[in-house]
């Protein structure tokens, strides 16, 4: 048994997201129907963590176990064969019996992209979340930073049955930076994790601040609180990207949590 891992690009806006869900179209489904496929048995792959439905990712990384010999190079033409072309398989490879893409994972980066423009091209309406109107955008980027460091991120979470009052909720953000691309405002933030729905709370609650609605003063008594400004709204899905996931160049023999390969995917954006 060989244990592969797979960065994966993926446009999400024909998914429900990468979890599997009944009578849904998902990507982890969809790559679990070409595996199986391909293995001639059924097979199970286990993404760095879950998207949520119109979620992009640039290059998601997930891990199964195969009996299949394919050398890796003939498995990415013929994943890429089968494939639907709205999801790529950009690399394959043998890894070490024990990797793991949740617990293994040392940091993650997404990016999310605001249109300015009165007009938005067609080309470019899945991939960005118009928003025309009046922002601060210096004030945006001068507050982005205020995130960076080890906070409880409750407040900038979506409900969910696993968020009991005693959970953990802290997160270590390395670095959160927006600014103005032309036509795009894009806030790309990097970290040790994220939390459901938290890049697109994070950056509402920027776009907030912009309008003149809240202040770096409130987002830090959030942070402090963990008491969540009903202003805040959180913004549509079809503009955010999973850019990339890191891991250390040497793995550690055991993962930090259980390294089995069947644990369930934490919910994140």
């Amino acid at each position: 048994m060989r244990r592969i891992r797979f960065t994966i690009s993926y446009d999400g806006s024909a998914y429900f997201g990468w979890q599997i869900q009944p009578g849904l179209t998902t990507v982890q489904a969809t790559l679990e129907g070409v595996l199986s496929r391909i293995e001639g048995a059924p097979v199970k792959i286990h993404g760095s963590g879950r998207t949520d439905a119109g979620v992009h990712a640039l290059a998601q990384v997930a891990a199964c176990d195969l009996r299949n010999p394919i050398p890796p190079a003939n498995l990415q033409r013929a994943l890429n064969r089968l494939l639907p072309r709205d999801i790529r398989i950009l690399e394959v490879a043998d890894v070490e019996p024990h990797f793991h893409p949740r617990y293994h994972a040392i940091a993650k980066t997404y990016r999310y992209r605001i249109h300015r423009q009165p007009v938005c091209p067609p080309f470019d309406r899945l991939y960005v979340w118009q928003h025309p109107y009046p922002l601060d955008e210096a004030r945006m980027e001068a507050a982005a930073s205020c995130f960076e460091g080890t906070h409880g991120f409750r407040a900038f979470t979506a409900t969910d049955p696993r968020y009991t009052p005693g959970a953990d909720m802290h997160r270590s953000i390395f670095r959160s930076h927006l600014a103005r691309q032309g036509d795009l405002l894009v806030y790309e933030v990097r970290g040790s994790g994220f939390l459901k729905h938290m890049v697109r709370n994070l950056c509402g609650a920027l776009v907030e601040l912009g309008c003149g609605n809240l202040t770096e003063a409130d987002l830090q008594q959030m942070l402090h609180t963990g008491t969540r400004h009903t202003g805040i709204r959180t913004l549509p899905s079809q503009g955010l990207f999973l850019v990339n996931v890191e891991y250390p160049d040497v793995l550690p023999v055991q993962p930090p949590s259980s390294p089995m390969l069947d644990d369930p995917p934490p919910h994140q954006e």
